[in-house]
């Protein structure tokens, strides 16, 4: 069963969180944060990015970092921006982008159900990053950037939920990439029992997106040893069959000592090549690759495809293991500097961009993973490669913080 409570959030003030709410630390530099955040004091990202008030160059890792976060948060409570509500309540969290609508149960979930895998992950985490979320938690004694958690859709849920979202909203704006956030509170003792029976009910969650801030926040609870600590940390829950996973592609440095031709004629034993392709692939096992200003259409082999293990048969696995690995020479892409990883919402112009700049030498645009094939390898135990999936819309940070 997914044990989820009410939690009593901390929220901007309604007329001013679009100035507030902002995207994730982790999809921007340090530069695009200062740029993002310019003019705008009350702009989040001085509590998630707080390198942007510091000197340039600053260690981005460094207790000074820390310490400014919790100023600029404190600032912000002070100033009645961000307001904590009088009592617990659920929340529904609705993301609308372009034609592209999800609604989710924001929610506090259970440390204890993350740590036995009631919640179930599909990524490795990364310690440095662990670390860094560890210590934003505890100088602001406070999550405020939710985990994205998903679930097998219930239809009784749905219902509430589309009945729920007829009324009228405490929190709509829409940000400057068009993304429109929207926000219910579901308060009444009735609601809020409904809604924790229909979790108890799901057998499990499974995280989307967002790996790093829940084994930070499981951290800090097992450090404080149920002293000072709810036991829970934030997410926002979605049904599995509203997800939107678009692809996480590929761009190389190098050709590890080949020509583009003998490139493509190594490629000819893993894949049906098509050499006026298309940019965008159409189906699994369908790539593009980008390579001397035009496009071709891999297809892997069918003899590469006709397997059952669903790690194994990932774009990204047979990718790795039948090209990365023997004919680019990248055994590791977690750590190699010769390959870098382009979130699908920039499109595939930005392949173009950067190969056509020099920059890169070739690109590989990847047909998007499915939320089933996530939900299967979490439910065998196992483990995705590294930016299989690129989740739109991002969840803002700050319309929602769970003070822990």
């Amino acid at each position: 069963m997914a044990i989820l409570k009410p939690f009593a959030a901390l929220r901007p003030k309604p007329e001013l969180a679009a100035h507030i709410c902002e995207l994730p630390y982790d999809v921007m530099s340090s530069d695009e944060a200062r740029a993002m955040a310019e003019g705008n004091q009350l702009s989040f990202l001085h509590i998630s990015k707080p390198e942007i008030d510091l000197p340039a160059g600053t260690d981005i890792y460094s207790s000074e970092v820390y310490a400014k976060g919790k100023e600029n948060f404190q600032k912000l409570i002070s100033q009645g921006a961000l307001k904590q509500d009088d009592k617990p309540n659920f929340y529904l969290y609705r993301q609308i982008m372009g034609g592209y609508t999800q609604v989710g149960l924001v929610a506090a979930a259970s440390c204890e159900e993350y740590l036995k895998n009631i919640i179930k992950k599909h990524e490795l985490t990364r310690p440095d990053k662990e670390d860094d979320r560890v210590r934003h938690i505890e100088a602001l004694n406070s999550q405020t950037g939710p985990v994205f958690l998903t679930y097998r859709a219930v239809a009784a849920f749905d219902e509430f939920i589309a009945k729920k979202i007829s009324e009228t909203p405490a929190v709509d704006f829409t940000g400057k990439d068009g993304v429109r956030h929207t926000s219910w509170m579901i308060s009444s003792a009735e609601e809020i029992q409904f809604v924790e029976a229909q979790f108890a009910q799901i057998p499990f969650l499974y995280i989307a997106d967002g790996h790093h801030r829940s084994a930070a926040a499981a951290r800090v609870f097992q450090s404080r040893n149920g002293v000072g600590h709810s036991g829970e940390f934030l997410t926002v829950i979605f049904p599995h069959n509203q997800m939107q996973i678009l692809p996480y592609n590929r761009v190389l440095k190098d050709l590890n000592g080949l020509t583009s031709q003998e490139l493509i004629k190594k490629l000819e034993e893993t894949f049906n090549i098509v050499r006026m392709g298309m940019p965008n692939p159409t189906h699994k096992h369908e790539l593009g690759l980008y390579i001397d200003k035009r496009w071709l259409t891999l297809t892997f082999k069918a003899k590469l495809t006709n397997i059952s293990d669903p790690i194994e048969k990932l774009d990204v696995t047979l990718l790795q293991k039948n090209v990365l690995a023997p004919i680019f020479g990248i055994d590791d892409p977690r750590t190699s500097k010769r390959i870098n990883f382009v979130g699908g919402i920039r499109g595939t112009v930005e392949l173009e961009r950067l190969v056509n700049s020099g920059e890169y030498a070739c690109a590989f645009s990847m047909f998007p993973t499915s939320i089933e094939d996530l939900m299967s390898i979490a439910d065998a135990g196992g483990i995705m490669p590294p930016k299989s999936t690129w989740f739109e819309p991002k969840l803002r940070d700050a319309m929602f913080c769970h003070m822990i």
